[in-house]
């Protein structure tokens, strides 16, 4: 079983930033990528960032591109997700989430975390 933790979460003024921290309690169990989505009220989970495990695929969302980098912390033993020039629209639940594949969709993914809210003003 994998524990998934998320942290760095809160409110913050639009253009400012904000670093997001997934703690995994196996990464280096057989699984493949971590993944960073997000949802907001009525909308659906929408993927920002997957991270292969010790490398490999790094990808963000178009809608982040250049604000957003995800990174893993080897010493730390987390994957996070920096986030700078925050806007409104940022605002949501955010969820990291693991499994032994790679997808953009939440569909694919076992292990998840119970979110960290991010609230953007302007």
């Amino acid at each position: 079983h994998v524990l998934l933790v998320e942290s760095g979460g809160g409110s913050v003024q639009a253009r400012g930033p904000l670093r997001l921290s997934c703690a995994g309690s196996e990464y280096s169990y057989d699984l493949r990528c971590v993944a960073w989505f997000r949802q907001s009220p009525g909308r659906e989970r929408e993927g920002v960032a997957v991270r292969g495990i010790g490398g490999g695929i790094t990808s963000v969302a178009a809608s982040v591109e250049g604000r957003f980098t995800i990174s893993q912390d080897h010493f730390k033993n987390t994957v996070d997700l920096q986030m700078n020039c925050l806007k409104p629209e940022d605002t949501a639940m955010y969820y990291c989430a693991a499994d032994h594949t790679c997808s953009w969709s939440p569909n694919a993914y076992t292990y998840w975390g119970q979110g960290t809210q991010v609230t953007v003003s302007s």
